[in-house]
């Protein structure tokens, strides 16, 4: 008999199951006897409990199962013959029964995937990102190296404190006069001018010397962590206890060894920081470039979102910043109210996108190869101690795999499209390239 499956609107879609009553209750009494088996029971030996006790005791869930079973069965075979691509889970209600029939009724309530056209990829205009390693940049990233390794000790008694130095102090904050949590502290350690504290704290203590105290009022900010003070402002007194000055090492051999760097010179460390640099520009730039592309995809595309995936995609969203909450330290993270509302238009891109990518991968070949994830394992890796471990690591979990393959097959069709496109180069600044999330 041809299955039938009504439009009702857009892509929903609605299919009517029929089943057999008593193929159904023959079934359950057929599970029934097999539990009867095994089943222990105070008061029967295994195996010799009464068939009513077991059917009071189990026929419920051994009834739930089988239906469930059944019309999961029904609806698959149905959508198969129908050739219905099916999008999400389906909805199926059970319909009245007509009296003295045998049959069962369901309605299964559910969505089909849209199709997507997408436009004429030459008229998209699409700009590609280029971005160049610059000598200044590797002088920039040495003296940030240099700066990690530096060295401090102590000035004088009569030298006020500087930007860069490390203090120890004392200090203690009161909200009107009353000393709050978190506000007090004993040799306590940071170093000035580079965002460990407040800048009203920070700029509090330069030019005071060891034992000099000093009372200042701080503007606590309205989004600060605490709630108790956020927006609050509280009167602090500190006092120095000691006050070091920063001693950068000599950029030579010495502290090249001291890197790491397998070619221990100056020379071999701006060659190892200079590969480097240019493996994360490659890599800030393919996913430039990507959102570039994605963009144009989603203006060149017509479909239909399925509601179901949508909200799919949502709830998954909504469990991540549960999960992020959570790992905050967040009391109750999963009771949390998270409008779910905020995450709809992500969601819908994101879905969107998974569409109109799979329909070009599809139509033009561009899965990805092994020896493309081979390739750009090794690329992850190369940046590591020691990278066959990585390599390995990687290699050995699907999961993990899974990841970098759907990360290159976006690259493939990125590609693809700018291939088609009409490109306009724009070249990026590097720290303005580096600075971007």
């Amino acid at each position: 008999m041809a299955v039938t499956v009504e439009t009702l609107v857009a892509l929903e879609r609605k299919i009517t199951l029929t089943l057999s009553a008593a193929a159904l209750s023959t079934e359950v009494e057929t599970r029934l006897k097999k539990i009867a088996k095994t089943v222990k029971m105070s008061g029967f030996r295994p195996g010799k409990v009464p068939m009513n006790i077991v059917a009071q005791q189990y026929g419920y869930s051994a009834q739930y199962e089988v239906m469930n079973e059944r019309v999961g069965a029904a609806f698959n075979a149905a959508v198969t013959e129908a050739n219905v691509n099916v999008a999400g889970q389906p909805k199926i209600n059970e319909l009245e029964s007509v009296a003295g029939s045998d049959e069962l009724k369901f309605e299964a309530l559910f969505e089909v995937y849209p199709e997507v056209t997408i436009k004429d990829l030459s008229t998209a205009e699409i700009q590609k990102y280029t971005s160049e390693v610059s000598d200044a940049a590797i002088d920039k990233t040495v003296a940030i190296l240099q700066k990690q390794r530096r060295s401090f000790a102590q000035r004088g008694m009569d030298a006020g404190v500087e930007a860069g130095d490390r203090v120890t102090v004392d200090f203690e904050g009161k909200l009107d006069g009353e000393l709050f949590d978190g506000g007090k502290a004993a040799d306590f350690q940071f170093l000035v001018g580079e965002g460990q504290m407040l800048k009203e704290f920070d700029d509090a203590v330069r030019g005071m010397k060891p034992g000099e105290s000093k009372t200042f009022p701080l503007a606590f900010p309205e989004d600060y962590q605490s709630k108790d003070v956020a927006g609050k402002t509280a009167d602090f007194l500190v006092t120095i206890k000691k006050n070091e000055a920063p001693h950068l090492p000599e950029i030579n051999d010495e502290l090249a060894k001291s890197l790491g760097v397998k070619d221990a010179t100056v020379a071999g460390l701006k060659a190892d920081i200079r590969s480097n640099l240019e493996r994360e520009v490659k890599f800030r730039l393919v996913n430039k470039n990507k959102v570039a592309v994605m963009d144009a995809l989603i203006a060149h595309a017509d479909l239909e979102l399925p509601k179901t995936i949508v909200q799919s995609e949502v709830d998954r969203m909504v469990e991540g910043a549960r999960a992020e909450l959570k790992q905050r330290g967040i009391k109750d993270a999963e009771k949390a109210p998270i409008p779910t509302e905020i995450f709809t238009p992500q969601a819908e891109r994101r879905v969107r996108l998974g569409l109109i990518v799979s329909e070009l991968v599809k139509a033009n070949n561009l899965q990805t190869t092994m020896e493309q994830i081979k390739a750009h394992v090794a690329d992850l890796a190369a940046s590591y101690e020691k990278p066959a471990e990585v390599v390995k690591w990687y290699m050995g979990d699907r999961q993990r795999l899974g990841e970098v393959d759907a990360i290159l097959m976006e690259n493939n069709v990125t590609e693809f499209v700018l291939a088609k496109a009409k490109v306009v180069p724009k070249s990026i600044d590097f720290d303005e390239l580096m600075a971007q999330q």
